[in-house]
């Protein structure tokens, strides 16, 4: 009880007191905290010395971090904490009823809880495993104690601000930061005139650009078909990712439904066929690229459980074949090998399968499950037509679509984030496919909650 207590008194942001904010008020948390995100990515550490995780640029925006600046822990204690719950929930280990309010509400504040403890964790492990290490000199330990005090707090802003936007916003904050970090990073891939050396590149200047765009046009220029074959692979891959995913996106299945007190009026009950949307997929995007880190940081004192390392490129152990494979790029460098293939069909299988766990998980623990749907609906005054009102039928047709659509989904999900992965598409795959999981996302939530309140011209095109 004590326990209980403790947790619902943990630091909270202030729920609104209307029942349905306006548009405007959410638009505007929303860029506020936005905004406020990327002044803190632009924030270096005070006192940091060498930055070894600057080379994991591709995993920081799947954690929604900027690895140096303030909030280099990004979102992977918030999203660690829930991955432990889950499978603690699901494997039983852990017994809380997520079928009542009070169960949620301590699962809530247990992961709250929990997401603090891994943010003073990854701090500390970050600071003294060398991952971020102090500048030298005869104040080195207090520097560490220093960056390990202004990674805690950036932490805690990330936290807060992801609960700014749950509850003020639109979306969540976690989806919020991961869009950021792939759009910038798409722009910057795209459309870059610097070369990797940080001069100007073509056609400004001399050398390859960083920018796909401007090294297609130097491909051309310098007759290099190579390289033009690849610039076109990465921009080809990210356009075809990106329809792919709004197609899968737009499929549902639409459960006939009439009012109880209104003879002959009905609706359909929409259930997505990614059921659990992108959920899945960050979950076990983060815990690979958790695994990457550990692994890099623990290989930096000579330990090796998780594989090692040649440079910053992992060439055995886990950490191996969870890392991105570049088939496509092997394939037109024509250096395509056996081992090439089992690479990517082990990291084809884990990001699948892992899905597929975490979608089934999800439905468990989130109060989407058949039997909170079939409240939502009963509570709705809708029943299913030639059925009688009773939540036991309702619920067992719900389950029917519910635990199907999790796995279906899951695996779906799970296998376009691996192709776009594996595609060499710009920024990183998985992050794409969440970028525009996201955004698709917030655009039917404005279309459906906010319609009404929008200018004629805006509810025409949502139309």
């Amino acid at each position: 009880m004590l326990f209980e207590n403790f947790l619902r008194n943990l630091p909270e942001v202030e729920k609104p007191t209307e029942k349905r904010l306006p548009f405007n008020t959410r638009m505007k948390w929303t860029i506020i905290i936005l905004i406020a995100y990327f002044a803190l990515g632009l924030t270096p550490l005070h006192g940091l010395g060498s930055n070894s995780l600057q080379m994991f640029e591709s995993l920081s925006i799947v954690l929604g971090a900027s690895f140096g600046s303030i909030i280099s822990l990004g979102i992977g204690p918030i999203v660690t904490a829930s991955i432990v719950l889950q499978l603690l929930v699901g494997a039983g280990l852990l017994k809380i009823d997520l079928t009542k309010d009070e169960g949620r509400a301590y699962f809530q504040g247990l992961q709250k809880l929990l997401s603090v403890l891994f943010i003073i964790l990854e701090a500390f492990v970050y600071v003294y495993m060398g991952g971020l290490s102090a500048l030298p000199g005869p104040n080195h330990a207090v520097m560490q104690l220093w960056l390990v005090i202004q990674l805690i707090i950036g932490g805690l802003l990330i936290l807060f601000m992801d609960e700014v936007v749950s509850k003020w916003g639109f979306g969540s904050g976690i989806s919020l930061f991961i869009v950021a970090g792939v759009s910038k990073s798409i722009m910057i891939r795209f459309l870059s005139p610097l070369t990797t050396a940080g001069t100007l590149g073509y056609p400004f200047g001399d050398g390859a650009p960083v920018g796909k765009l401007w090294d297609l046009l130097y491909a051309l220029k310098m007759g290099n078909i190579q390289e033009l074959g690849l610039a076109a692979a990465a921009i080809l891959a990210t356009v075809v990712v990106f329809l792919l995913v709004v197609f899968v996106q737009a499929m549902k299945v639409e459960l006939p439904l009439t009012f109880e007190r209104v003879r002959g009026y009905g609706i359909r009950w929409p259930l997505a066929f990614l059921y659990t949307s992108n959920i899945p997929v960050i979950l076990v995007a983060a815990l690979m690229a958790n695994v990457q880190l550990w692994a890099k940081l623990l290989s930096s004192k000579g330990i090796y459980i998780l594989g090692r390392f040649q440079g910053n490129a992992p060439v055995s152990g886990l950490v191996y074949w969870v890392s991105v494979p570049s088939p496509v790029s092997d394939l037109i460098k024509g250096a395509f090998t056996v081992n090439t293939l089992l690479h990517t069909l082990a990291y084809v299988s884990f990001l699948t399968l892992g899905s597929l766990l975490f979608s089934v998980l999800w439905v468990a623990t989130s109060g989407i499950d058949a039997k909170s749907q079939a409240k939502q609906i009963l509570a709705s005054g809708l029943k299913i037509p030639g059925f009688r009102k009773d939540i036991r039928i309702l619920e067992r047709v719900l389950n029917r679509y519910i635990m199907p659509l999790a796995v279906m989904g899951g695996v779906t999900v799970g296998l376009l984030a691996a192709i776009a992965d594996i595609s060499g598409a710009l920024s990183r795959g998985t992050g794409i496919l969440l970028a525009v999981m996201i955004l698709y996302q917030l655009y039917e939530q404005i279309a459906r909650e906010h319609m009404m309140e929008m200018t004629p011209m805006l509810r025409k095109f949502i139309k």
